[in-house]
């Protein structure tokens, strides 16, 4: 490989590298010390929710809201947004916010460290808060 080449493949590598760590959000901070809890994404919210998802987003904000932020926008240094791609329903699908709920997560998308389990929400609850999140996402281009 000549050195024009191998300068440019690094310098690429190295814009990815960079775009990936600023569009993930992650904090300098490798501590996990919490950040300002500003919220992470913009979220457009729709004009009108079905009413699974009104009562989901009572719900959310009882029980998701402090650590996941307003309308799901995450909130820095506290947790993530799930009005977010990783979040699409391809890549964790309806069931996996059940069992964050139930049993907790480990940290592996995000340097927020784990989400304990949140008690006292049911199946029914859970599934009201995922239309909510559903419709957010949708309201934001994410399928």
């Amino acid at each position: 490989m000549s050195l024009k080449r191998g300068a440019i493949l690094f310098l690429l590598v190295a814009a990815v590298g960079i775009a990936g760590h600023l569009y993930f959000g992650e904090s300098d901070d490798d501590d996990g010390a919490p950040g300002d809890g500003a919220p992470i994404v913009s979220v457009n919210v729709p004009e009108t929710l079905s009413a699974r998802a009104q009562f989901g987003r009572t719900v959310y904000q009882a029980n998701c809201a402090s650590c996941h932020g307003r309308n799901a926008a995450g909130r820095d240094g506290v947790a993530p947004p799930l009005v977010h791609v990783i979040y699409e329903r391809g890549h964790h699908g309806d069931e996996s916010f059940q069992r964050a709920v139930a049993r907790g997560v480990r940290a592996h998308h995000w340097r927020f460290g784990d989400m304990p389990p949140v008690e006292g929400l049911t199946r029914r609850d859970v599934a009201a808060i995922v239309a909510y999140v559903r419709e957010l996402q949708r309201a934001n281009g994410i399928r």
